[in-house]
Parts: C-alpha cells; sequence; structure tokens
C-alpha cells in the first residue's frame, strides 16, 4: 500500500513539474530537445538528490523508466499544444505549485520509509519539491524562485511538515498525503494570487 501512495504521487507530479518546465522552454523559444531537457530536470531532479542522499540507489528518476517517459510525454505535448496549456492563468506557476505539493509529501513520506528522523524527513520533503525547480530556473539563466520572495520553500516545508506530524501521532497515510498536498499547494496558490511574501532583502547602494 505504501508504495503506490509514493509511485502515484511521485508519477503525477513527475507530469505536472515536467510541464511547467517545458512551458519554460517554449516560452524562451528553445528548440524540442532543449523543451524535453527542461521537463526531464524540472521533473526529477528533486527526487533525484534526494534518492542519493538517504540511499535509495539507483534514483527512481533512472532505474524506472516510467518517470522519464512520463517527463518527455509531458515536454512532447507541452511543445506542440502549448497554447492549450497557456489558456490557464500563469499556467507554470500553477503547474508548479501542483508538482510542488505533490513531491513534498511524497519525499517526505519516502525518507522516513528510509529510516530518516522526522526533521530530516521534513528537509528531504521540501528538497524534492524544490529540487527540480531550481535546476530549471538555473538552465535558463533565472533567479530560481525558493530564492525570491514568493512563498516557495516555506509551502513544501509546510506540507512535508504535515505529514510527518502525523505520521508520528499514528494516523493514516492517505489522508496525510491529501492534507499535506493541499496544504502546500495552498499556500503556494494564494502565493501566486495574492502576493504572500516573504521580507524581502534591503541594500541601498549609497550606505
Amino acid at each position: 500500500m505504501t508504495s503506490w501512495l509514493l509511485y502515484i504521487p511521485d508519477l503525477v507530479g513527475t507530469f505536472v513539474f515536467a510541464i511547467s518546465g517545458a512551458m519554460l522552454g517554449v516560452r524562451r523559444q528553445l528548440d524540442l530537445f532543449g523543451v524535453l531537457v527542461l521537463s526531464f530536470a524540472a521533473a526529477s531532479c528533486g527526487g533525484l538528490i534526494r534518492d542519493l542522499i538517504i540511499g535509495a540507489v539507483p534514483p527512481a528518476a533512472f532505474a524506472d523508466w516510467r518517470y522519464v517517459a512520463v517527463s518527455c510525454a509531458a515536454g512532447v505535448i507541452t511543445f506542440y499544444r502549448y497554447a492549450l496549456i497557456e489558456r490557464l492563468q500563469n499556467p507554470v506557476q500553477v503547474f508548479d505549485a501542483m508538482g510542488l505539493a505533490l513531491f513534498c509529501v511524497a519525499g517526505a513520506l519516502k525518507s522516513l520509509n528510509y529510516g530518516l528522523g522526522p526533521v530530516a524527513a521534513v528537509l528531504m520533503g521540501m528538497l524534492t519539491g524544490i529540487g527540480g525547480g531550481i535546476v530549471r530556473d538555473v538552465l535558463v539563466a533565472e533567479v530560481p524562485r525558493v530564492l525570491r520572495s514568493e512563498l516557495y520553500a516555506i509551502a513544501a516545508l509546510a506540507g512535508a511538515a504535515l505529514l510527518v506530524t502525523g505520521k508520528w501521532l499514528g494516523l493514516p497515510d492517505l489522508p496525510l498525503m491529501a492534507a499535506g498536498a493541499g496544504l502546500c499547494f495552498f499556500l503556494r496558490f494564494m502565493a501566486i494570487r495574492h502576493g504572500w511574501k516573504l521580507p524581502v532583502a534591503r541594500y541601498d547602494e549609497d550606505s
């Protein structure tokens, strides 16, 4: 049961994160290969880094062909049908928020299953959520979204922390994953829609 709870959100998160990466590539007018590279990077790098840290080797992104297939399928669909996705308001950010929500809970639960403590599992959940987005943004020479003022890593931390706390209390996995993903998505979506931000450093060059 637990393996399926990890597998399904991992694949769904892979697909939506891949769309966010591919959509960014289309907006930057990259060729098909470039779009596929961005889709795979956005979808897989967070989980890849997590698996290497917790000792789940070879990483799922390489051990299971479905991850590559799903990310490439999302990239091809986006490349040829980007106009359909573009009709959604802020499509890259919305799909990114969905991937963030799914990955943060899947990463936290997998880390717990590999014997990590609660704090480390929360951090691994956050890393699973933000890692792909960081690599995606760096590849197109953007400041990673996690380093800006928007609620991003905080949303992933909150979702992962809710799941880990619930596991500590002995609550069932499926409702916890739904609640953790829902909390993460809510915080991220509200940040997109209403500009929820962390304090920003103010630097005065004259001083």
